[in-house]
This record gives structure tokens, C-alpha cells and sequence, in this order.
């Protein structure tokens, strides 16, 4: 027989034996002296009969007996032994007895378990090297401030670092507890930690696991400090270091992972660290859990740090990818622009691909290739669309099966059951799916289509339906739900479940007899209904004045009104509520038997839903990046080692805009792969930036991009330098925030990076900015990379007659006459043009429009006159400075033509004899600045 927990609502441990719980629990916080309680654990608190992928409704959800209930199931009891369940309960009774606190105790380190130890989060805690001035009222949020995510964390990631010659050498292993899929991860990294804040900042982790070595009092490492200065608010543990067991992580991985993937043990065999981390990592998820995985249940892959793009948290915040920085509850980001997908899973894939954009080009265009027969043949996007909006949350759905909770409650048991039918459901969308695919062509959809001809999908279905009924399925609504657990196995399977069954027919019968009786009795319009929160009770919608004396019968209690709607209960209704929830435990009980005997039965046979989950979110994905283009009048891009946009535009500014954003041209190639943009304040300089930066990532992850023709240069990092904000938490300047963000990009960047900086050195003196922005200039010059660089300082621009790699680039604006005013007023065209910009003094001009004296503004005029004189006196350009410019210009074009041209002979020869004329003429201007020099 289950245990019956305490209250459906209650996160407290279930009624069985809690004294002794209690006990241990206590003995253990003397010794210690600390003390853990229910705010400081993360909580993941889900409904039992919400299907993955659907949202619960707050509240009391009502709905009348005689019909199906509309809209989301409300959330629940907590299921105990699963991701839908309460974290705390018994799992957390458990946990807190067993771990140990502190390192200190004897008996700690004679115990069989892991030790944890919290850490106080806050950077600027005096006290940080002494963890005792951690509190139980401190009550960390499960939610990172760093982390850029839409989405409710659910990662546990552990880190480790090697010591001694080792160091800097990182190990990482991730778990999803909405997804039962382990992520390896082993690199090399510099003194920045760059790398490992970056991929955590990603995961946005709802906890982070280290070894305890790691944060010695007075002597913490430096990725220790780094992450905890990162990730204020995320929860951290820290176990000992006996637990980050190399041997121990390959014996997991043998006896967990997928016959499917089992190739993974041989990319991590020799990687000793991400297999002390995965060991460390599945000891601390079974006790937080209270359940373990089912062997050869989960998908375990490794992933290198050369796969994806690397995109820097600051620039995923400057560039808006996930999060709008006005506001965070509005959609207006790159994320918002691209999301049309239907399923949970296709969201979680495009918010991952949008952190981390693809590098090779074959799987990108693949992508591609998808995406332009979606768009070519409407039959097979729409019967696709419609086959994939009726997927649940398969990845969620796989994380509950494959777990094997330690101990039978009630809600567990009704999660197992829940999830059942959803895999049945999930199972019947098969064959629709690959009816849908049967006709595709692209390589990549016939390999998804292949991949559901797996004889595995109706071995599992077939299973399935000799046991459950064939009308079990997922419908809205708690009770509508609740039915379809109640009869979900068949009839003359069990003949104790079967008078279980008609017993609670019989009583919910009763209930709505009585109320019937109820209604006849004083005359009033009442109505059965049910919420998972209260079970059965009554619902009226009356005008108050119907009612006798203006109020209900003395027979009614518990009554709510909300206008003229009333809920309420009664004694007798109470009581039946109450038989119907132990008639209700006979029935989980009995079907969970018989449930569980079915799974044991399908579990060799599960691990095809991988291959399905992934399919589904692929899929979804590919149609998503469809539906935007449709939208608008995007491209497809190619990829080449040219960076050649032809009208791009903004594609959020689009999105937000009435009107259609102004284009522009780019065009950025190794010869000329330096662009310095100038322009008054408001034209767009900085618009700009963002927008090449948001092609880049779109065109990487197999999207088209808002542009009549375009053609990228893989990225294989991203910077951006934009924002002009101080920063209170770390207690930097705008100035230093600027120098900590430009030192980054200076560590890390490679001839493969897209840098994008705007208005540097803008927090200091101009003499000291114009000074470090010539420096920076320099340093990036040295590189290959592809660099736009916004900046006010127009001395800058000289930097173009020493570096003939060096463009400029400026806004054009137009002076119109401001008649009511009797003053000149500046009109943005927000167009593209080369050389510096021909606006001289434009802050002055914003100055003469405000309220300042003309006096003040006169004397300025003066003054910024002479010093501009004073400095562009050394910075002319010399006759043999041009002629090795124009050189230098021949030079690149002939290479960037030999490597990409896909021009006729003629067009060819046509376009080399253009080149020739070009080089002609700058050589001949070179010639007469020569002579004018001499005379």
C-alpha cells in the first residue's frame, strides 16, 4: 500500500516515521552546527497530471463534472521521485541527514556519503573565508542574475580543475533535470577562466558543484573565486574531493549510458577530469533526487570546444540575443524574432543554438538546404507544422521514465501512470511524423525520416496498448485527466483494480447525486466541480438578491465569492472527498504495479526516443526559422571568406519598427578587414554593430538573414564592447568597465573573431581614450579578424594612412533649415558611406540647439579649432604611403578573386581589366600628390 502524503499542497516530508527523521536530522545540525532549511535547497515543484511542455494554471481550477475541462491543468501534489516532484520532502529529509556539513566532524569523514558544504554567494561578504557567517534566512534564489535565460534553470553542472602542472586543465559534466542527457566537456584554459565562465553562463545552472579543495579557507583557487563572483545567486555545493572519482565516472558511464552512444567511452576514457566531474555529479543527483536512473537510460555525449561559436555573456546582454534590456518580459530580442516553434524542445534547441552558433559549414548548410524546401514546398511545412505541434515535452517525458524512484508514495506513483499515457501519446504521433517526411528531399529530413523507421517505436506502442487502453490519452483538465489515469488499464487485467474502479465511479456518482439533491433542496442553480487543490465542491453563479436573507444555507462552509460566482463545500461533501482520495490511492497503487511491470518490460527497447526527441526538436526548429522568413523578405546566405552584405537590416528593429529599417551595405574582407565608423550622435552607428553581429549568428545557425544577398565568414567568437553602463555589483566605473571588457576581447580574440567595439575610451580624458583607442587599433591590427569600430574621436581615422587594411566608414546626415527656430537642424538618413564623416564638431552643434550660452558655445568652437590643428599637423599622408595602398588594394582583390570567383571567363576577364584601371588611377593620384608635395 502507498503512503498518503500529509497535504497535496505541501512541500513537508510524507507522513511515514517523521519523528526519527526529525531526530536525525537535528543530532546531525548539533554536531555540525549549522543548519539547513527549506529555502535554501532549490525547489522544482511540478504538476503530476500537467503533460511536459505544458504550463499549469495558479490557482483553483474549476471545472464541472459532466464535461471536459478547458485549459491547462492546475499544478498539484508534488510527485515524489521525479523532476515533476517537490525537491524537499522526503528525498530532502534523507539528503540532510545523510550529507554531512563542514569537514570538521570525525564521524563526517568516516561517512559513506559526500559532504556538502554551502558556501556564503556574495562577493563582497568580508567573511567569505570563514563559511560559518552562512545563514538558513539568506534563502538563495534558484535564479542566476548572470545567467541570460528565459527558461527556469534545471542544470547541475560540476566543475573540476587539476592541480600542480595540471592547472587550467577544466573538467566539466552537466545533467538537465528536465532532460536525462549528460554533457561531457574537457579543455584547456587560460588564466581568465574565459572559457568556463562563458560555457556555464550558457547552461545557466541552477547549482554548481565543486570539490571542496577547491575553497580552502584563506586559500580558494582562482576558478573558485571567478565562479562564485559570477554566479551570485546561483546555489553551490561543494563535496570532497574523494568523490571526483575518474574510475568511479567510467563505471557510471558504462553501466548508464545508451547502447546508441556508447562510442562516447571512447572519447573520454583518457579524459581523466570530465569523468571525476560526471562521477562527482550523478552521486550528488541521486541523493537531491532520491531516485536513481535506470541503466542504460540516459544519453551521454562529450562536446569539445572547437564545435560551436563562443559568445561571451556581455555580448549576448549588448546584442539582446535572449533577454531585451528595457524590458525583459517583452520579446523583442533575436530569440523573439526567430521563436515560432511549438514544442518545448524546439525552444530549448534555438535558445542553445543562438548561445552557440555552429562553425561547420556543411552541417550549416544542411540546415540551409531544410529550411529552402520548407519554404519551396508549402504541403510539407504545414503537414509538418501540424504533426509537430501535437509533441509534449519528449525530453522531459524521457528524465521521469528513466528514473527509478527509492521509495512508492502516492504522487509517484501517479507521475509514473501520468507519464505512460503521454509516451503513448507521443509514440501515436510516429507515424504521422514520418507520413509527413515521406516525401522530402533534402539529406538531412530524409535522415530524420529514416531514423522513425526504427522497429523499436511500435515494439513500445504495442506493449503499451496490451495493457492500456487504446482511448488513454493526454486531454486538459485536472479531472479529464484525472479519469484518464483512473481507467487507463484495460479492464480483466486486475480484477481487485476493476472493484476499485467502479467503486470510485460510484461515488463520484454519489457526489454529483447529492448536489443534485442539494440544488432541488433550496432551490439555487449549483453545479459540481473540481480542482486538483480541493477535490470535489460546489460552484453557483447567482445574483446575491436570489439568494434567501441574502445569504447561502447554514449547510454550506468554506465559501468564496468572486462577483457573483460562490464556491463552496459541505460536511458530507468533505467526507466523500475524502473516499474518494483513498479509493483513488487503491487505484494508483494496483495500476502502478502493473505500470511498473510494463516499463521493466519496455525499457531495452526506450532509448529510441532519443533519436525521436531530437528529431522533434530539430524539426521544429527548421520549421521555426521557415515561418520568420516568411515573414519578412530574408536570404539565404552562403559562406565564403568574405563578410558581403547587400541591404541588410536590423531584424529586431524590423520587428519593432511600423516601417521597414533602412539598409545597408558591408563589405569586409582580410585586406580591408578593419572598419572605422564615424558619424553624430543618433545616426546609427551602433545599430549597425548589433546588426552584423545578429546576421552572423543567424546565418551560423542555419537561418536566412534580413538582406538581398549575403555572404559570411565563419565566426569562431564573438566580442562586443557596447554598453557605456557602471556596474555597482563589482564596483567598476564606466571607465574600468570599459578596460575590463576591451582586456577580454584583447586575451581571447583570434583571427577568426567578429569584434565589435563602440565609443571606447569615451569614460576618460580625450587625450588618455584617444590614446587607448589608437593602442587597441594597433593590437587588433595584427590580427585578421574582422573588426568594426565605432568611435567620436575623428583623429582616429588617420590610423587609415598608415594600415592600408583600414576602411572609413561614416553615417551621412543632412542639414535642413528649421524655420520656427531660424536655426539649422540635423535629418538622420541613417545610410552607409565611405570615407570619414564631413560633419565637423556635431557635439557642438547639439550644444548650440540646447540651452547653453552662446558665449560658452562660441569659446569651444575656439578652443576645439586650435587643437584639432595642432594635432592633424603630423598626420598627412606621403606620396609612397598611397602608391603602397594602391599596391596593397591590387594585392587583395587578386587573392580574394582567386579564392572565391565564380565568374565566366568573360565576367572574369572583364572585372581583372576593372581591377587594372583601379590600380592605374591610384597609382596616377599618387603620382600628382607626389608633385604637389614638391611644389
Amino acid at each position: 500500500m502507498l503512503r498518503p502524503e500529509v497535504s497535496s499542497t505541501s512541500s513537508s516530508a510524507p507522513a511515514a516515521s517523521p519523528a526519527l527523521g526529525k531526530a536525525r536530522i537535528q543530532s546531525r545540525r548539533y554536531n555540525i552546527g549549522l543548519q539547513e532549511t527549506p529555502q535554501s535547497r532549490p525547489s522544482a515543484q511540478a504538476s503530476t497530471s500537467t503533460p511536459p511542455g505544458t504550463s499549469g494554471a495558479a490557482g483553483d481550477q474549476s471545472s464541472s463534472s459532466s464535461s471536459s475541462v478547458h485549459g491547462h491543468p492546475p499544478r498539484s501534489r508534488p510527485a515524489q521521485g521525479s523532476y515533476f516532484g517537490n525537491k524537499r520532502s522526503n528525498a530532502e529529509n534523507i539528503f540532510a541527514s545523510n550529507f554531512t556539513f563542514g569537514t570538521s566532524s570525525s564521524s563526517a569523514r568516516d561517512s559513506n556519503y559526500p559532504q556538502i558544504l554551502k558556501t556564503p554567494l556574495s562577493a563582497g561578504n568580508p567573511q567569505r573565508s570563514g563559511y560559518k557567517s552562512w545563514t538558513p534566512q539568506m534563502g538563495y534564489s534558484a535564479t542566476s542574475s548572470s545567467a541570460v535565460s528565459i527558461h527556469s534553470p534545471s542544470v547541475i553542472v560540476a566543475v573540476v580543475e587539476g592541480r600542480g602542472l595540471a592547472r587550467g586543465e577544466i573538467g566539466m559534466a552537466s545533467i538537465d533535470l528536465k532532460s536525462p542527457q549528460i554533457i561531457l566537456s574537457q579543455f584547456a584554459d587560460n588564466t581568465t577562466y574565459a572559457k568556463v565562465i562563458t560555457k556555464l553562463k550558457i547552461l545557466s545552472p541552477l547549482e554548481i558543484i565543486m570539490s571542496n579543495t577547491a575553497c580552502v579557507v584563506g586559500n580558494s583557487t582562482k576558478l573558485f573565486t571567478l565562479i562564485t563572483e559570477n554566479f551570485k545567486n546561483v546555489n553551490f555545493t561543494t563535496i570532497q574531493r574523494k568523490y571526483f572519482n575518474e574510475t568511479k565516472g567510467l563505471e557510471y558511464i558504462e553501466q548508464l549510458c545508451i547502447a546508441e552512444f556508447s562510442t562516447v567511452l571512447m572519447e573520454v576514457q583518457s579524459k581523466y577530469y570530465c569523468l571525476a566531474a560526471v562521477a562527482a555529479l550523478l552521486k550528488y543527483v541521486e541523493f537531491i533526487q532520491n531516485s536513481v536512473y535506470a541503466p542504460k537510460s540516459l544519453k551521454i555525449c562529450f562536446q569539445g570546444s572547437e564545435q560551436t561559436a563562443m559568445i561571451d555573456s556581455s555580448s549576448a546582454q549588448n546584442l539582446e540575443l535572449l533577454i531585451n534590456n528595457q524590458d525583459c518580459r517583452n520579446n523583442h530580442t533575436l530569440f523573439g524574432v526567430l521563436n515560432y516553434t511549438k514544442t518545448p524542445g524546439g525552444s530549448r534547441r534555438l535558445r542553445s543554438n543562438i548561445l552557440e552558433p555552429l562553425v561547420d559549414i556543411e552541417t550549416i548548410n544542411m540546415r540551409l538546404d531544410c529550411v529552402q524546401e520548407l519554404l519551396q514546398d508549402e504541403e510539407l511545412f504545414f503537414g509538418l507544422q501540424s504533426v509537430i505541434s501535437r509533441f509534449l515535452d519528449t525530453e522531459q517525458l524521457l528524465s521521469v521514465l528513466v528514473q527509478i524512484p527509492k521509495q512508492d508514495t502516492v504522487n509517484a506513483a501517479e507521475s509514473k501512470i501520468t507519464n505512460l499515457i503521454y509516451l503513448k501519446h507521443t509514440l501515436e504521433l510516429v507515424d504521422p511524423l514520418k507520413i509527413a517526411l515521406k516525401n522530402c528531399n533534402t539529406p538531412l529530413l530524409r535522415a530524420y525520416c529514416g531514423s522513425l523507421e526504427d522497429k523499436r517505436f511500435g515494439i513500445i506502442l504495442e506493449k503499451i496498448k496490451t495493457i492500456i487502453n487504446d482511448d488513454a490519452r493526454y486531454m486538459k483538465g485536472c479531472l479529464n485527466m484525472r479519469t484518464q489515469k483512473c481507467y487507463a488499464v484495460r479492464s480483466n487485467i486486475n480484477e481487485f483494480l476493476d472493484i476499485a474502479r467502479r467503486t470510485y465511479t460510484e461515488i463520484v456518482d454519489d457526489i454529483a447525486g447529492m448536489i443534485s439533491q442539494l440544488a432541488e433542496k433550496y432551490s439555487l442553480p449549483l453545479r459540481t466541480s473540481f480542482s486538483s487543490a480541493r477535490g470535489f465542491f460546489i460552484q453557483m453563479t447567482t445574483d446575491c438578491a436570489a439568494l434567501p436573507n441574502n445569504q447561502l444555507p447554514s449547510e454550506f462552509i468554506k465559501i468564496s465569492k468572486v462577483k457573483n460566482s460562490y464556491t463552496f463545500t459541505s460536511t458530507d461533501l468533505i467526507k466523500m472527498n475524502e473516499r474518494c482520495q483513498e479509493s483513488l490511492r487503491e487505484i494508483y497503487h494496483m495500476t502502478y504495479m502493473i505500470v511498473c511491470k510494463l516499463l521493466s518490460e519496455i525499457y531495452e527497447h526506450i532509448h529510441c526516443l532519443y533519436k525521436l526527441s531530437d528529431t522533434v526538436s530539430m524539426l521544429d526548429m527548421l520549421l521555426s526559422f521557415a515561418h520568420a522568413c516568411t515573414l519578412s523578405d530574408y536570404v539565404r546566405p552562403e559562406f565564403t571568406d568574405t563578410l558581403a552584405i547587400k541591404q541588410g537590416w536590423h531584424p529586431i528593429l524590423e520587428k519593432i519598427s511600423v516601417e521597414k529599417p533602412i539598409a545597408n551595405n558591408t563589405f569586409i574582407t582580410e585586406g580591408s578587414n578593419f572598419l572605422i565608423i564615424t558619424g553624430p550622435n543618433m545616426s546609427g552607428k551602433s545599430t549597425y554593430l548589433k546588426q552584423i553581429a545578429l546576421c552572423q549568428i543567424m546565418a551560423q545557425i542555419g537561418s536566412y538573414v534580413p538582406a538581398e544577398y549575403s555572404s559570411f565568414r565563419i565566426a569562431e567568437q564573438i566580442f562586443t564592447r557596447i554598453s557605456t553602463d557602471d556596474d555597482i555589483e563589482t564596483n567598476s566605473s564606466t571607465f574600468m568597465k570599459e578596460m575590463k571588457e576591451i582586456a577580454y576581447i584583447l586575451h581571447n580574440a583570434n583571427n577568426k573573431s567578429l569584434i565589435l567595439i563602440d565609443e571606447l575610451g569615451r569614460g576618460t580624458n580625450t587625450e588618455e581614450g584617444i590614446g587607448i583607442c589608437y593602442a587597441v587599433c594597433e593590437y587588433l591590427l595584427s590580427l585578421k579578424a574582422f573588426t568594426l569600430f565605432a568611435t567620436h574621436f575623428l583623429e582616429l581615422c588617420h590610423i587609415e594612412v598608415l594600415y592600408p587594411n583600414v576602411e572609413n566608414m561614416h553615417f551621412e546626415v543632412q542639414h535642413v533649415k528649421n524655420t520656427s527656430r531660424n536655426k539649422e537642424a540635423i535629418l538622420y538618413t541613417y545610410k552607409l558611406s565611405r570615407g570619414l564623416t564631413e560633419e565637423k564638431n556635431y557635439g557642438l552643434k547639439a550644444a548650440e540647439v540646447s540651452s547653453l550660452p552662446p558665449s560658452i558655445v562660441l569659446d569651444a568652437k575656439e578652443i576645439t579649432t586650435q587643437i584639432t590643428g595642432q594635432i592633424l599637423q603630423n598626420q598627412r599622408s606621403t606620396p609612397e604611403m598611397e602608391r603602397q595602398r594602391a599596391v596593397y588594394h591590387l594585392a587583395t582583390r587578386l587573392v580574394q578573386t582567386a579564392r572565391n570567383s565564380q565568374l565566366d571567363p568573360d565576367s572574369l576577364r572583364t572585372y581583372l581589366s576593372n581591377l587594372k584601371k583601379k590600380y592605374e588611377t591610384d597609382f596616377l593620384r599618387a603620382e600628382q600628390f607626389s608633385g604637389k608635395t614638391e611644389e
